[in-house]
Order: structure tokens, then sequence, then C-alpha cells
């Protein structure tokens, strides 16, 4: 790219972003894709410094929240240095939210040396000094998103208390009615399905081997049988690849009033920031007989009493779980489960069964004597190369890579992305306070008693144990053949490569 005075004219590679959501559905066609489009292709025609990198678009994403696909796109090639100017239509086109959008302007974009351009708002930050104007213009801007939120809010519930349907997808079982969408009518097929759970349960079969025998006839889950039906159905829940039945789907299944012919509304809330959060049950939204029943009062009335019989208190099983939250099934992904007091097993084969994965079943003594002698190997290789404090640097500074961006790890021919949680310009205030430092420092000499790995193998402290892999360890991978990988924070023990560096915006 050419720069100002450089000797030509500057061309900077433009990214023209555009953004559409339904807290603008009201609104005029001036504000549509298709016009936003035009407005920014005729201007960039107009400025022949101005060259089209690339165009990126968020149809349907609400500007309250910077997690929308073509910005977090835009995010990353303006970090990759492919991009130096963004150009919007107008400020809200960027974003409603009026201190995040502040912090771009004011903070993200001069650090990264991109030049931002707002039509509507007379703004190019090339061309004229920070506008004092500019808060309050977001603030306009994230309080009509506030007062559309709190509209669309206010309808959802009336419609929600008249017993009408206002989710995206029916319940299984169930269907949109063709002529009301908002009316829901049993599909059959499905329907046999939970009588067939219902049943099944009321003969004494246990929810796990309802699953199983599920998944054993090839009868699709909920999730499956949406996608098969050719619904755009996502389960957040599930792991890409893993369709099956599960002791928490029938769960769901049998708690369900739906199937009685209640519509049952209003069990999460979401504010305009902030996700989601469950809704106690006094206050969920209860219309009786708004739709076919699938199951009878009578059937319904023996499954409760049932599943309350059936009821116990957890009681957590006798010892500290050392490995929770660490070891995962290295073929599927899924987390290993805890059978008894000293062994594994594979989370998937556990619910669904061997049809979708095998058992992977390790004993915690041979598990935590593997994970020590790796450890203790770690360590002693890194003493013999340098200090004890480096290897804990080096953890560290991957533990601060995983909280900062987007990492991608290959678990079974399958990839993640951890996205961050901090901004880049409070990354930037902690460094220059000395935070970083001095937390680092803290868990240097918080971690030093616990230098003797050996130490662990003699004692079997199980706390011990724990703060160890905290503190060093990002996961244990358990593999059909037997074999174990342990996965660092800044690297893998056993050979493998260090995590790449992540990108470093995400809200």
């Amino acid at each position: 790219m050419s720069r100002p005075g450089g000797g030509k004219a500057a061309v900077y590679q433009t990214a023209v972003y555009i953004r559409l959501s339904r807290e603008d559905g009201d609104k005029a066609e001036s504000d549509s894709v298709g016009n936003q489009r035009k407005l920014l292709m005729d201007f960039l025609k107009s400025e022949p410094e101005l060259s089209l990198f690339s165009e990126y678009v968020d149809d349907g994403w609400s500007g309250t929240s910077f997690k929308r696909p073509a910005f977090e796109r835009m995010i990353r090639d303006i970090e990759a240095g492919l991009v130096d100017c963004v150009a919007v239509k107008d400020l809200s086109r960027l974003g409603r939210d009026y201190i995040d959008t502040g912090r771009l302007l004011e903070r993200y974009f001069p650090d990264m040396g991109v030049r931002f351009i707002s039509l509507a708002d007379g703004i190019d930050s090339r061309k004229q000094e920070y506008d004092m104007l500019l808060p309050i213009k977001n603030i306009f801007n994230e309080q009509y998103a506030r007062d559309i939120s709190r509209k669309i809010h206010a309808v959802v519930r009336t419609k929600q208390k008249a017993g009408e349907f206002i989710g995206a997808f029916a319940c299984y079982g169930y269907r949109k009615s063709p002529s009301d969408k908002n009316r829901l009518v049993v599909d059959e097929r499905a329907a046999e399905v939970v009588r067939m759970i219902f049943q099944l349960f009321l003969e004494g079969k246990g929810k796990n081997t309802i699953a199983r025998m599920l998944n054993d006839r090839g009868i699709p889950c909920p999730s499956e049988y949406k996608r098969l039906n050719g619904e755009n159905y996502r389960n957040g829940g599930r792991l890409s690849g893993q369709s099956c039945w599960t002791y928490s789907t029938v769960n769901k299944i049998l708690h369900s009033e739906m199937y009685l012919g209640n519509m049952v509304q209003g069990r999460r809330f979401q504010r305009m920031r902030g996700k989601a959060r469950q809704v106690d049950r006094e206050n969920w939204i209860v219309v009786e007989g708004t739709h076919e029943a699938i199951i009878d009062r009578q059937v319904w009335e023996q499954t409760r009493k049932l599943l309350k019989s059936r009821y116990a208190p957890f009681q957590p099983a006798a010892g500290e779980n050392v490995f929770a939250g660490f070891i995962r099934c290295g073929d599927c992904g899924r987390a290993m489960v805890r059978k008894g007091r000293d062994r594994y097993l594979c989370g998937t084969y556990v619910r669904a069964g061997k049809a979708y994965c095998s058992g992977h079943g390790v004993k915690r003594q041979e598990l935590e004597e593997i994970v020590l002698a790796e450890l203790a190997r770690a360590v002693e290789e890194e003493q013999q190369r340098g200090s004890l404090a480096e290897l804990f640097e080096r953890a560290e500074k991957g533990r601060m890579k995983q909280g900062t961006g987007a990492v991608s790890e290959k678990r079974g021919g399958r990839k993640k992305e951890r996205w961050q949680t901090e901004w880049p310009w409070e990354l930037a205030e902690r460094a220059e306070n000395g935070q970083e430092e001095a937390e680092n420092e803290e868990r240097e000499e918080e971690f030093w008693p616990l230098a003797g790995v050996s130490g662990i193998l003699v004692r079997r402290d199980d706390s011990s144990m724990r703060r160890l892999l905290a503190q060093m360890a990002e996961e244990i991978l358990i593999f059909e053949d037997g074999s174990v990988e342990l996965v660092c924070l800044y690297g893998d023990l056993q050979g493998g490569e260090a995590h790449p560096a992540p990108s470093s915006w995400r809200q």
C-alpha cells in the first residue's frame, strides 16, 4: 500500500462494511443492503485513492453485539495488514453499542492505522480531527436499539400469553401449521417416537437405555430429524459430527409439558447485551390446551410419579475428580466420564453406545502415572535447557493466548475455534500498568512449592495434582488404541506443534 508522503497518491485498501438487522426492519429502503452497497460503491468510484479490497455484509445481525461473521472477518483482514480503510453508510451500521463503538473509533482503528469513513455522518478520520459529537451519536444509536428491543420484547410476551408459538423451530413431535406459523400441529412420524419414549419409561426402562434403543433402531434424534426435513437447525450443545439420542434428550422429552397440549414458553430471557439466562419455572408462560396433545393426562401423571420416585439427590463420588475438565476422548472429542472411583470412559460411548464411539477405558492410577511421568520428563528437560521459571512463563503465555484469540486445534479430524474475551486496548492498558508481569510473578511464586513433580508421585496429593494440571495442561486425550496425549499450554509434551498465534480482536 502506498502511504501519504511516499511520493505518490496514497491508495487505501478499503473494506466496505454493510449491516442490516431486524431492528432496522421498520425503516425505509434507504437502509437496505442494496442501497448501502450502491452508496458506498458510488463513493469509492469518486475517490481514486480508495481501492475496494472486499465487501463485508452482515445481513440480519444486530448492531448491539460485535459477534458478527462478516465483521470478524474484516477485523482479521485488518490485523493481517490487508485492509487499512473501513467505509460505512453511517455509524449505526458499524454498531449500536456506544461504548464499544467508541473504543473502535477512538482506540482500535487509530492504533491499527485504519482510516474510517462514515458517509451519512460526514466522517473521514484522515481529513478531520475527532468529532466530539461522535459519542453522542453513538448513544442515540444504542438508545434506538434499546427502544426497538423493548418493543419487540413486549410484542413477543403478548403473543406468548395468548398461546401463540413464537419460536423458530417447533419442538420434536410437532411442526408449524402451514396456514398459521404461530400454531403447532402434530408431526405424526416424530409423535410416534415421543409416545414410544413415554411407554418405554413407564415399562421401567432407564433414560440411557431408551437412548441406546432408539440409536440401535436407527431412529434420528431431534436435531438430525430436523436436518433431514430440510430445517436449518443446529444444536449448539452437540459436537460436529455427533448426532444421536442421549440421556439428556430423552430426559427433556419426558419433562416437556408441550406433549400434554400446553404451550410452554418464556423459559429463557436475553437482554440486548449479554448471554441468555434461564428463567425460574414459576415465571414461565404456560397456556393450556393450545394444540393437540401427543400423550394423554394419565400417561403424563404416571410419568411424573415415576420420575419423582426415581429421583435421588446427587451424591458426588468420594474423592476429588482430579482430571475433571481436562480428559477427553481423542477420537470423538467428548469429555471422558468417571465410572466408579477409578475408571474413565468416553462420554459418547456411555450415553449413546458403541455405534457412535468405543469405550476408551482407562484406569485413574494408570492415567496419573502417565501424566506425571510426562510432566516430570518435561520439567527435567526444561531444567537442562534453562530455568524452570521459563517453563512456567511459556505456560502462562500459552494461557494468555487462549484468552485473547482464536486457537484452531485439530481433534479427531475436527477443528474448533476459541475466541478472545478481551479488547486489544484492554490488553495494552494492562501491559502498560505492569499488571500482566505482576500476575505472572504471583503465579510463579504460588507454583514453586509444587516444582518437585516427584513429590506428588510420592504423596498422591489430589489437590497438588490438580493445581499442576491447571497451570501446565490444556487437555488430556485418550485414544481407542490406549495411547494418551498430554497437550500443554505451551505445546504438546509428546512433540506436537505449539498452538499458532491467535487473532487479537474479539468482544
